[in-house]
């Protein structure tokens, strides 16, 4: 390729300071260096954790940066600058495959992360992005908001030949979360009734990991019922609106179940509704998965409710190792073993990522899928 070895310039948004629209802009990507690699992107979804960011994290050190990391694209080079064109997926959580952690089946956390030290930043400081002049940082590692993007080879998978990138990108963040925060981390059993708080992405995926868990009742939980019918798309077999119940959800929940239930998941990133997914639980083996992702609030339940025998968890990810995992799940959904098309509400270009952003924060959406192949 004519561009091995070389700058490119691209187009990006640029989120130059927190709660300020990102702004389109020519940026310089630098050539890949040894164990890194240039990808050309595709396709990327916007998440709530790019939201999260941009609005919710108090941390302006973690800025100028492109956001995005649930993307999809083609390899352009490979450090030393060689160059193989193929399907590459980007990824938020590496896999060195040689640390304690990688080495460990109880986790999916890994050192060479740029998670490892710097949550509150939400990027490394190094950094293969420029714009007028200065560095832009790449957040959690990937920043999918670009054209072109470099990573380090830890946190690239190679994904089947024949994946449709416009749709397997999604399984780069909040699909493989919420779906592998009830398969992986709450283990959901056959016969099983679980409860998920928030239908969001990330809350249908886990409603949609109950149901291939084989779980008998899955309740959908949020205050937006215009979500209900594409629960039931997903496997939910009951709806709650808790603004609709004057008692907490948890007594409403505990009234359905005969005690509460098996299973819960909180997917929106509060910690009271952490809490009500925890009390949600049926003592003496109940367990509940925090999996929306949050770092600015506190969370606190009373000790009985974990003295009582029941369980409360988190989940990174799914509790997938990423380079083993995600080019499995790509071959699922090809084979029609998990949904993704079911997930997309919107199609964007590039330029019209702030609209996308604006359609999540107010609920417009499910999923939007920026297009950068054009």
């Amino acid at each position: 390729m004519a561009t091995v070895g070389k700058v490119i310039k691209c187009q990006a948004a640029v989120a130059w300071e927190p709660n300020v629209p990102m702004v389109i802009e020519e940026i310089e990507v630098a050539p890949p260096q040894a164990n890194e690699i240039r990808i050309k992107v595709i396709a990327t979804g916007v998440c709530h954790t790019d939201l999260y960011h941009l609005f919710e994290g108090k941390n302006k050190e973690g800025f100028p940066a492109v956001l995005g990391h649930e993307g999809a694209g083609v390899v352009e080079s490979v450090g030393a600058w060689g160059n193989r064109v193929i399907k590459s997926f980007p990824l938020f959580l590496s896999q060195c495959r040689e640390c304690r952690f990688c080495k460990c089946p109880k986790t999916n956390l890994c050192d060479q992360s740029w998670s490892s030290d710097r949550y509150a930043q939400m990027s490394d400081t190094t950094t293969r992005f420029s714009c007028r002049g200065q560095p832009i940082l790449q957040f959690m590692g990937t920043s999918t908001f670009s054209e072109y993007t470099v990573l380090n080879q830890v946190a690239v998978a190679k994904i089947h030949d024949d994946a449709p990138l416009e749709r397997v990108c999604l399984l780069g963040c909040g699909i493989s979360t919420g779906y592998g925060a009830a398969i992986n981390t709450a283990k959901v059993e056959p016969g099983s009734v679980c409860a998920v708080f928030g239908l969001g992405a990330v809350g249908l995926a886990a409603v949609m990991g109950c149901k291939n868990a084989g779980a008998s009742r899955i309740i959908a939980v949020d205050i937006n019922e215009q979500k209900f019918e594409k629960a039931k798309i997903f496997g939910a077999t009951d709806f709650v609106n808790p603004k609709s119940h004057k008692k907490p959800i948890s007594e409403v929940l505990a009234e359905m179940t005969n005690g509460g239930v098996d299973f819960s998941m909180e997917c929106v990133g509060n910690g009271a509704v952490m809490r009500s997914a925890l009390e949600s639980c049926v003592k003496g083996w109940g367990v509940s998965v925090l999996v929306g992702w949050t770092d600015v609030q506190d969370f606190s339940a009373r000790p009985i409710q974990l003295i009582s025998g029941k369980t409360w968890k988190g989940s990174l990810f799914g509790g997938f190792k990423s380079k083993d995992s995600v080019p499995k799940l790509v071959l699922d959904y090809m084979a029609g073993r998990i949904m993704l098309d079911e997930f997309v509400t919107h199609t964007m270009s590039l330029d019209q990522v702030n609209d996308a952003v604006q359609l999540m924060k107010t609920g417009g959406c499910i999923r939007t899928i920026i297009n950068l192949s054009k």
